[in-house]
């Protein structure tokens, strides 16, 4: 399916010195070996926050801008050619052409030894396809859009797909078994904002070689923007559980006071709580379909996604959260029949901080979309202070791309949000829950229900067929409203909680 690796490309960036020497996009610089060590990137980027910003005026050839959807698809690049092809390191680098909607060309290096090489692009790595006549001598001049990353990850002869970069800061991974599905990006600026949201790029990648019979890989990558620069590094880890452990150094230009840390990405069409206007043989239709906080009190919420007929921005307190994420609870091919899209394969990502963030607040952003090839999720942490231009800002974080993270096993986790027609304009809701060893022990679950408006009525809490199993259903009438927000969960006769908190925005 065509589906999101087509992201926006972000802005351009600049061009520079650092303390007389010379930058890697320097021309001089790619024609020799570079020394490189840790404080190298997070250096480079506070100089840039230092200057205005300045374009990259490096451009994609006009063709390859031109060129429509199908036939950049069409060009692949040439497997054979990977970097660190036959030389038995447990990971592979390919790479993106440049085109289409990724104009300004990323540069690459390969760091051994603390030095740094240039991976050069040439047009016979790539195969253009037949919608592309000439392109080996067209494609002079043109470049790398991105790169992705392989390893044996499924079984060990032979190399899948991990993870990839590709467009502005935007980057996605899978574990075993999986099929990509959301992303993640490096920061994300004025997400759902009337002025308008900015997307930094990052613009230069440092791919650190790796070590025979390493578990894991490290890549640093640089980023600019008209509001920011920054450093990032990331340590990719492959498995039944792919982890990306981030360190996002900032250094702003302007004082931020919407920046989003940690970003995620994703699709929510539609499910059985939200098939208003929807003709589809499939039951879901989604990449995601909750937000999962596990807040800094240690309070653990499930905020059930849905698409709305106008965008919907909601927030949740809670200083630095113990965790949030996007999350894919559906496993089971018959929760979408999409045998093609696989949903549910799709990776849940579970952000995890390393540090202390301050304080601040998790973000959900909701918009309308009318089909699945559009990104109309994202949750991100933003801090409740502006980040201050002419200081660096560090955010570490692990990022865990997964099936299911059990952050609490012993509350019963919300697995299905139904949600229908009542009598009286009224809305029947349904909330299925399930495991939880504080359930299991539990002799009488009690349903406790509210809403902040208009009326819940009938309450019931009652054991589901299958073991573990409970629903809590009602009925809620909002009268007048156009937005209710609602919470439950199961809980015991004195009030401790069983399961998690389910949490919903109802919008007339």
């Amino acid at each position: 399916m065509k589906r999101r690796e087509l992201l926006i490309a972000g802005v351009s960036a600049p061009i520079a010195l650092l303390a007389g020497v010379a930058l890697p996009w320097s021309a001089s610089a790619r024609e020799r070996p570079v020394p490189f060590n840790p404080g190298t990137v997070p250096a480079m980027a506070r100089a840039l926050a230092e200057q205005a910003f300045v374009p990259d005026p490096r451009r994609a050839p006009a063709w390859l801008e031109g060129i429509g959807y199908d036939a950049y698809r069409d060009i692949r690049f040439d497997p054979a050619q990977a970097l660190w092809r036959d030389t038995g390191l447990p990971f592979q680098a390919q790479f993106f052409h440049q085109g289409f909607l990724f104009r300004e060309p990323v540069d690459m290096y390969e760091v051994d030894g603390g030095v740094t090489t240039a991976v050069g692009y040439r047009p016979e790595m790539f195969d253009f396809g037949p919608a592309v006549a000439d392109a080996g001598t067209r494609a002079a001049g043109a470049g790398f859009a991105g790169f992705r990353l392989h390893a044996p990850l499924n079984r060990p002869d032979y190399f899948d797909e991990v993870c990839a970069f590709l467009g502005a800061s935007y980057f996605r991974a899978v574990a075993k078994g999986q099929v990509y599905g959301l992303s993640a990006r490096g920061l994300a600026l004025r997400t759902a904002d009337p002025r308008g949201e900015e997307f930094p790029r990052f613009k230069t990648f440092w791919m650190e070689r790796p070590a025979p019979g390493a578990d894991s890989i490290v890549v640093h990558a640089l980023m600019d923007g008209p509001s920011a620069a920054g450093a990032f590094r990331f340590v990719i880890r492959p498995g039944e559980e792919t982890l990306i452990d981030v360190t996002a150094r900032v250094f702003p230009r302007v004082h931020l006071d919407a920046a989003g840390i940690a970003p995620l990405t994703s699709m929510f069409q539609f499910d059985a709580a939200d098939r208003a206007g929807i003709d589809d043989y499939r039951d879901a239709v989604h990449d995601s379909d909750g937000l999962a906080i596990h807040d800094a009190s240690g309070d653990v919420s499930w905020r059930a996604l849905h698409n709305p007929a106008s965008l919907q921005h909601s927030t949740f307190d809670g200083g630095t959260p113990r965790g949030f994420g996007l999350m894919q609870r559906k496993r089971g091919f018959s929760d979408y029949g999409d045998a093609e899209a696989r949903y549910d394969r799709r990776p849940s990502l579970w952000v995890e901080p390393l540090d202390d963030w301050g304080q601040g607040r998790v973000h959900l952003v909701e918009i309308p979309t009318a089909d699945e090839y559009q990104d109309n999720i994202v949750a991100f942490w933003r801090p409740l202070r502006p980040l201050r231009a002419g200081r660096e800002h560090r955010f570490d974080y692990r990022l865990h791309w997964t099936d299911r993270h059990r952050w609490n096993p012993a509350l019963a986790r919300v697995v299905r949000t139904r949600i229908g027609a009542a009598p009286d304009g009224a809305r029947r809701v349904a909330v299925d829950l399930e495991g939880g060893t504080a359930l299991a022990a539990a002799p009488e679950p009690v349903a406790q229900v509210v809403a902040d408006t208009g009326h819940v009525a009938n309450v019931v809490a009652h054991p589901m067929p299958g073991e573990g199993r409970w629903r809590i259903s009602f009925e809620m009438q909002p009268g007048d409203a156009d937005v209710v927000e609602m919470r439950a969960r199961l809980a015991t006769a004195d009030g401790r909680p069983l399961s998690e908190n389910w949490l919903y925005r109802w919008t007339r």
